[in-house]
């Protein structure tokens, strides 16, 4: 299986990023260990901070599921979310942090109806139960 995990905004600093919410590992870190785990599949990594991009990436259509972690465009990118409408194929929502335990505007997610499931508040585990959910 040809999976993607896509980030959004400032998730290129996994590791660093407020390591109290976050965690100190960084992605590429994780990812290694994803790719060791799961070597039966193909996974790929993205990650931008322009919205544009990821929708675009998106659009590639080059993969049999997608795992994304939109961080704040998930609050308000209505963009993002008609781009995963359209893509059908399986699609999991990962949040490291629970955003229901944090700031109110963190509580709403616009992308989430248009993925099949939403995994939050397991830190950087919650891309690998995103993962095994796949299979």
């Amino acid at each position: 299986m040809k999976i993607l995990i896509i980030n959004g905004p400032n998730l290129n600093l996994l590791g660093t990023r407020e390591p109290e919410i976050y965690g100190s590992v960084s992605m590429e870190d994780y990812l290694s260990d994803l790719k060791d785990e799961f070597s039966g599949d193909d996974i790929f990594y993205y990650q931008s901070n322009i919205e544009g991009e990821l929708i675009n990436r998106l659009q590639e259509d080059n993969f049999d599921a997608v795992v994304i972690n939109p961080g704040a465009f998930t609050h308000y990118s209505y963009a993002i979310s008609d781009c995963l409408k359209n893509i059908n194929k399986p699609k999991v929502e990962v949040h490291i942090s629970n955003i229901y335990k944090r700031e109110e505007f963190r509580k709403k997610s616009v992308t989430a109806e248009s993925c099949d499931a939403v995994i939050s508040g397991f830190g950087m585990k919650g891309y690998r139960l995103a993962l095994l959910s796949l299979k």
